[in-house]
């Protein structure tokens, strides 16, 4: 029984996280999969803005990353109203850290694995989490990168990042990554989404879907 509900449990994906001179850039592919073998949802939205200066990258369970995104958000708007001031990044990803540790140790039939990439910025600059499935935060200076897929886009990553990346290139680099893991990854396709966050705020400067159907 416990073999059938894993194959239920919604997962695998392929997210890029990288700093560069004007900002950050946060990148995935699009989908999803019940465990890793039946294609599920082929336009599944994997970065998602938290607040208007803080976006994540999301990978593993959905249920899971759905319930925490909303956990988050509240937290956060709990801890401005009380404070009277817009939580800093390093404390965004404390706390995702912690609702994450919780989440993983407690009981159930399905485990709820999750892992996050986390940027934003503050009044000190621009920052780049990785949040583990564990609850560990690791903060990168260059970049990373999560999920089913990771393996093939580190190995884009590793090859082609530059310290002082122009956003613009950066842009670029995301999504070869994002693209070296679909060509490999069973459990990543679909597409690609990447968004920046920059002094102007957070946008998505690229929604792509990769049309997969043939005709006679």
């Amino acid at each position: 029984m416990e073999n059938n509900i894993q194959d239920l449990v919604r997962k695998g994906t392929t997210t890029v996280g990288l700093v560069c001179k004007e900002g950050l850039v946060l990148a995935a592919d699009k989908r999803v999969t019940l465990g890793g073998r039946i294609i599920s949802h082929k336009s599944f939205e994997k970065v998602v803005k938290i607040t208007d200066n803080v976006a994540i990258t999301t990978a593993g369970t959905v249920s899971d990353i759905q319930l925490i995104t909303k956990l988050l958000r509240a937290e956060l708007r709990l801890k401005k109203i009380r404070t009277g001031k817009e939580p800093t990044v390093k404390t965004t990803a404390n706390l995702l850290g912690t609702i994450v540790y919780q989440n993983i140790r407690k009981f159930s039939t399905i485990v709820g694995i999750t892992g996050f990439l986390l940027g934003g910025k503050d009044d000190l600059g621009f920052w780049l989490y990785e949040i583990g499935p564990d609850g560990s935060i690791i903060t990168h200076a260059d970049f990373a990168t999560d999920g089913s897929g990771m393996m093939m886009a580190w190995g884009v990553l590793d090859t082609m990042y530059k310290p002082g990346v122009s956003l613009q290139d950066g842009i670029k680099l995301a999504v070869k990554a994002i693209n070296a893991a679909i060509q490999r990854d069973a459990a990543s396709g679909e597409g690609v989404n990447v968004f920046t966050i920059t002094k102007s705020g957070i946008q998505q400067v690229v929604n792509k879907q990769i049309e997969s159907k043939l005709e006679a």
